[in-house]
């Protein structure tokens, strides 16, 4: 299946993956739970490649929701293309979208998905400015 990614979101990272034999369910595909631990995965090497490591002490990403559309079903073996995609950056909150491939199926699109999310003070647990550097990061200049 083809599919349109929406409209006036930048592409910010992109990794690859394997798709592991445990990942699979008792119907011989990956089980649909694991395609979120996919995009987990994706927006940890995001944020760890920006320098935001995981600080109970300081400030860093919260998703607040999160969705995943499946298009095609995946199989063991193969490896897979994880695009993350961010836009509409707010005061204190950001979008992410995600496509999920096969590398031996380039331009397919298995999965789609994403999240919102907000930028938190954790010791405070409450809802902080995303900082500049984000924001500008986030946002598509060429609209």
């Amino acid at each position: 299946m083809r599919y349109a990614l929406p409209e006036h979101k930048k592409q910010v990272f992109e990794t690859v993956m394997p798709i592991r034999w445990g990942d699979m369910d008792a119907m011989g595909h990956v089980n649909n739970t694991v395609y979120f631990r996919y995009l987990e995965t994706a927006r940890i090497d995001w944020f760890t490649s920006l320098g935001v490591a995981p600080d109970p002490k300081g400030q860093g990403p919260v998703i607040v929701n999160a969705f995943c559309n499946f298009h095609r079903q995946l199989e063991y073996p193969g490896d897979i293309r994880v695009t993350v995609y961010a836009s509409d950056p707010a005061r204190t909150t950001f979008e992410t979208w995600v496509t999920i491939e096969r590398l031996d199926q380039p331009g397919e699109v298995y999965a789609s998905g994403g999240a919102t999310t907000i930028w938190v003070d954790f010791p405070r647990q409450k809802a902080v400015d995303l900082p500049g550097w984000l924001r500008d990061l986030v946002t598509l200049v060429d609209r």
